[in-house]
């Protein structure tokens, strides 16, 4: 019995021995392959292509084909429109930075328009209300002037269609009169009764892309609109507010990163100079190391903790995962970019990220608006202004020494048993060695009596 038990215990160790070396193995490469994410380039600035961003909007279009922005609207109220709206703008993003004739350029164009089309049914426009002024909500009116402003950005100016041009430029006047007739507050509403004023700066950054790509008209309606945003900013950051009351735009919710990200990004192009001022704001109350780890971005400001909600998600030590991802495109268009590789680098590590020779997907593909959020970051560009001068860098490239750490702790941990087992069984025979014999010759005289 004996002898029949001994090689099948020799095989079940021979098994479980190379089944730890296949667990050591998958870890260790796991962490080698963290360790290339976390510094590999992320981003392009904002004249390169980003790695990936086209392989990303290869997995996002099928998504879409397949029903993900019906799924998206069970997630959030504008979810349907997000993620088609996302999709377009950064094949935009892409397409301006190739040249006219370039295939990359007419397809940019092909698939804004085709996310125009979707936004402009009864689907895209299913969340919004037909009697606001404008039509259908700030929100609505203005994300779809803004994409409408770059699918003609993207065609050479003697040949731009005219049906679009006149669309453009009857959006823009609506919106211009909607923000002309309010006296009493800069921020017009997004859903009956309601204002945020991140929804208004988009819209007015699209009258601004409107008088650099057709004759100008806008100039006195942004200038009001400043002055009124500036009598009216958030007591406890000197930030635009998250939420407002509606008849008078007053701040009734402290600034929050979800809105605050996207704001850093559309200000630019409608004030460089006051852009710079709230960049500079944002960045010192609400960007943060998180036990002492990689960058991260608080949904309040450092000192106020509040709740977590649908579009901040949870807010594990008070971080929001979805504005760290935005503020990565902000921090791009304000020429930070030590801010916008670290946020980028920390997503790839932190993303899981799967990919194939015509597919990119992050956290196994299983929430395609975090994939768009993400790419339309990574090609962040100012559409209107210059990207302004660098501001004083706040992240160096050493900010990756304690992850490059434990990762390294993590791929050699596996390891470690077999070593220390290795190293006791060279040693057992050294210690189990009996002494060696000593030679009568060698023994000393004894001494006589």
């Amino acid at each position: 019995m004996t002898g029949e038990r001994s090689p099948r215990r020799h095989r079940h160790r021979t098994a479980l021995l190379w089944t730890r070396r296949v667990i050591a193995c998958a870890v260790s490469l796991c962490a080698l392959l963290g360790t290339v994410r976390l510094i590999a380039p992320a981003t392009g600035g904002t004249t390169g292509e980003p790695p990936g961003v086209q392989r990303q909007l290869a997995f996002l279009r099928t998504a879409l084909d397949d029903g993900a922005g019906d799924e998206a609207q069970q997630l959030f109220p504008e979810g349907y429109f997000f993620l088609h709206a996302l999709y377009g703008l950064t094949w935009v993003e892409l397409g301006m930075r190739k040249p006219e004739g370039d295939a990359t350029r007419a397809e940019a164009l092909r698939e804004a328009r085709w996310v125009l089309a979707r936004l402009d049914s009864p689907p895209g426009r299913a969340p919004f209300s037909a009697d606001l002024v404008p039509s259908y909500g700030v929100f609505y009116r203005g994300w779809t002037n803004w994409l409408r402003g770059g699918v003609l950005s993207l065609q050479p100016v003697a040949r731009r269609d005219p049906a679009e041009v006149h669309r453009f430029t009857a959006d823009s006047a609506a919106l211009g009169a909607a923000f002309d007739a309010s006296k009493s507050s800069p921020y017009l509403a997004a859903y009956p009764g309601q204002a945020w004023p991140v929804d208004s700066t988009v819209a007015m950054a699209s009258l601004r892309l409107h008088d650099k790509l057709l004759p100008p008209r806008f100039a006195g309606t942004a200038d009001r609109w400043l002055r009124a945003v500036r009598d009216r900013l958030d007591p406890r950051t000197g930030l635009l507010p998250h939420r407002v009351e509606l008849a008078t735009g007053a701040p009734a919710e402290v600034a929050r990163a979800t809105s605050q990200s996207m704001i850093q990004r559309f200000l630019v192009d409608i004030d460089p100079s006051f852009a710079d001022e709230q960049y500079a704001r944002f960045r010192d109350r609400y960007v943060t190391r998180p036990l002492a780890l990689g960058p991260a971005v608080r949904e309040y400001p450092d000192g106020l903790d509040g709740p977590a909600d649908v579009d901040s998600g949870p807010l594990p030590l008070g971080v929001s995962l979805s504005a760290s991802v935005v503020t990565a495109g902000a921090a791009q268009v304000h020429g930070d970019a030590p801010l916008a590789e670290g946020l980028t680098s920390l997503s790839e590590l932190l993303g899981a990220p799967v990919g194939t020779p015509w597919t990119k997907r992050y956290a196994f593909g299983l929430i395609p608006i975090g994939d768009a959020f993400l790419a339309w970051s990574k090609t962040a560009r100012p559409w209107v202004s210059e990207t302004p001068a660098p501001p004083e860098p706040r992240l160096t490239w050493w900010w990756r020494l304690p992850l490059l750490v434990m990762l390294l702790a993590v791929g050699v941990a596996p390891w470690v048993p077999a070593l220390v087992r290795r190293y006791r069984g060279r040693a057992a025979p050294d210690r189990a060695r009996p002494p060696a014999p000593v030679s009568p010759a060698s023994e000393p005289p004894r001494a006589s009596r």
